[in-house]
Order: C-alpha cells, then structure tokens, then sequence
C-alpha cells in the first residue's frame, strides 16, 4: 500500500480508489449501488459525495479518468514496443524526429548502455508498423528493434493505497445486463462510435451511460448491454476509477527483462503474472547480438527500494523454475517521459468497423 500519495486523500478517498479500479456497474444510474457497496464495508457515503468524490480526484490529477478501460488490441490494429538507441549529443532531437510521428502513442527514456530511447506505435494495419519504422530509421540514422508482444499473461495496472478496502476486490460488474458474448471480429458503426465516445473516460455525472448514449444518439439500454458486452468480450478491459499513479507515490518504474529459456516460457508466465505488484507481464523477441531477452515483466514502486525489493521477488520466482544468471535479466527504470498520448483508437476503430448491415448482430437491445 502506498504512504506516500496524495495527502490531500482522506479515509473515503482511499476506500474509493481501492474499490474502483475495476468492477464499476453499468447500470442507468451507477452511484447508487456503488455507494451502497461501501456502506456495507463501512464507507458511509451516499450516491451524490462518492460522484462528488471522484470528480474532485479526477479535477486534482489523482485520477487520470473514469469510466471504461479500453482494450485497443481487441478493437483493432496493432501496438508494438520499440526500443532504439539514441546518441547523448543528438537524444533531444531524435526524440523530436520520433515523437514527431503521430503513430507514437508513448515513449521513454530509460536506464540502458544503448537501447536508451523506448517507445510504442499505434497502427490501423499492422502493415504499417514496417512503414513506420523505416521512416524512422531514415530521419535518425539509427536502427529500430521491433519487440511485438508474442504472448500476454497479464494486463492489470491497478495501484492500491493505505486505507479501507486494501484488497481491492468490490465488483459490482454483476449488476449490468444479462449478454452474450459474440462471435465477430468487427465494429459495427455504432459499435465504433461507441468506443470513441468511452476512449477518455465516463461523463461524470449521475447517469454516465445516458449520457453517452445521448452523445451518440443511441438508446441507453443498448449502450449498457453492448458496454457490458465488451467486458464479456475482452474488448473492455475493466470500468472503473483510473488512477495516475505518479500522484499516488508509484514514482519508481522499473521494467525488469529476462532470458527466459524457451521451453519454460509458458509456465514461467502465469507465475509471475501472480505477482500482485507485476502490472505488465509479457513474452517478446530476442535479437540476436542486441537482445537477449524474452520476457517483460513490470513493476512499480514507491521508492527505489521498494522497487529493489519487488525485482528480487520477480527474481527467486523465476529462479523456482530455471537457474537465473546474473547475465539474464536487468531492470531499465524509466528516467524521463518523453511522449504520452495515449493510444488513439479513432483510426483503429475505423479500419475495423464494417457497414450499417453488420447492426443485425449487434446485441439486440433497445433497436430502434
């Protein structure tokens, strides 16, 4: 749990950033049985204070949203992380030259001999990537080493604080509509529309859903049940509180890298993937001569001690299922953010999105 966030973080405060960072109901008016759900841990709050509450941290920046966390790759398109190097006497402008691309979505400066420069590219057409890179390495004069995510064990970036509900575990996601899941690989418009309307978060206000659903001008029951859906589907990671974890006292970000034999990848995944504080946790390429990791696992940390502590636990699990050398693994913590957009799914969902006959698949409720 983190000592160090925001001071201005009350009792109540911490209890809501506990218990939301996932599992918010969708339902027409949400407040309501959230409240109710910290009433019973003994949060006394009614559905007006936790709303106020929540657009006071998100007005603060201890929030950098609210609302539904979406999951880019089930949308469409595709995210690479790249690493490079950048030469000391030329790093600000090759910085410039890669963030210069809209296709960059994040980038980094991180602790490393030569891959010191790491950034991510968002693309409609995983086509693309190629033509991208290439573009790069023609204005900077430098190499680019695509590092595509070959196997996913864990997406969960959730940051806990000291205060009530420590576990984090209220899901409330029950409370929506009874859906199935469907079989497409496609948008339909609306469905796009939809996306695009939830990218950067909930209106904060009693009825977010209504309100979205006025945006776009669909019915409300068809955005809660195809929301709803979305969680089902994977399309929707979790819906809920976002924290920025900076403001929280998560300063130190450490993305510990491993050579992890290939024939124990598979269960040296879901292992550390168990790790409460591992937020990130995936298997990408080797290139040989340059790097010889395959294994990204990340961690956060209150101080640079805490996050020594946290690499060392990565370390004895990963040592319970292969001999860990001092020359398989390091940890390149992040010195500086150099870009950080986020991934824009506009184009994504575009290219993804196909005419107005798919919409009799769509979860049928509330057509018009």
């Amino acid at each position: 749990m983190s000592e160090d966030a925001d001071p201005s973080l009350d009792r109540v405060d911490r209890a809501i950033v506990n218990a939301f960072q996932g599992g918010f109901p969708v339902a027409e008016r949400p407040f309501e049985p959230a409240a109710a759900a910290l009433r019973e841990r003994d949060i006394d709050i009614d559905a007006d204070e936790l709303l106020a509450r929540i657009r006071a941290m998100d007005e603060a920046g201890t929030l950098t949203r609210f609302g539904a966390l979406v999951n880019a790759e089930a949308i469409g398109g595709a995210a690479t992380l790249v690493a490079m190097h950048a030469p000391e006497d030329r790093y600000e402008a090759v910085a410039e030259q890669v963030n210069a691309h809209r296709e960059v979505a994040h980038n980094y400066e991180r602790e490393h001999p030569h891959l010191n420069m790491w950034f991510v590219v968002s693309v409609a057409d995983a086509d693309r990537v190629r033509e991208v890179l290439d573009a790069i390495e023609a204005e900077t004069g430098q190499e680019t080493y695509n590092l595509p995510k070959q196997q996913e064990f864990r997406v969960e970036a959730k940051f806990l604080v000291d205060g009530p509900i420590e576990e984090g575990d209220v899901d409330l996601s029950g409370l929506g509509p009874d859906v199935a899941p469907t079989d497409r690989d496609h948008l339909t418009p609306r469905e796009r529309d939809l996306v695009l309307a939830v990218q950067d978060g909930l209106p904060l206000t009693a009825t977010p859903y209504a309100d979205v659903a006025s945006e776009i001008d669909q019915p409300v029951e068809w955005v809660l049940a195809t929301l709803q859906r979305f969680d089902v589907e994977g399309k929707v990671r979790r819906v809920g509180v976002v924290p920025n974890h900076y403001a929280l006292g998560y300063t130190e970000n450490g993305m510990t890298v491993w050579n992890v034999p290939d024939d124990v990848v598979d269960e040296v995944g879901p292992a550390i993937a168990a790790l409460d504080f591992v937020t990130h946790c995936y298997e990408r390429p080797r290139h040989e001569g340059v790097w010889p990791y395959n294994f990204f696992a990340m961690t956060h940390g209150r101080s640079e001690a805490e996050s020594d502590e946290r690499v060392q636990q990565v370390r004895e699990r990963m040592a319970e299922f292969w001999d860990v050398g001092e020359d398989d693994w390091d940890t390149l913590f992040s010195t500086r953010i150099l870009k950080k957009t986020g991934i824009r799914l506009d184009e994504r969902a575009d290219a993804n999105t196909e005419g107005a006959p798919a919409d009799s698949a769509e979860t049928e409720v509330g057509d018009d």
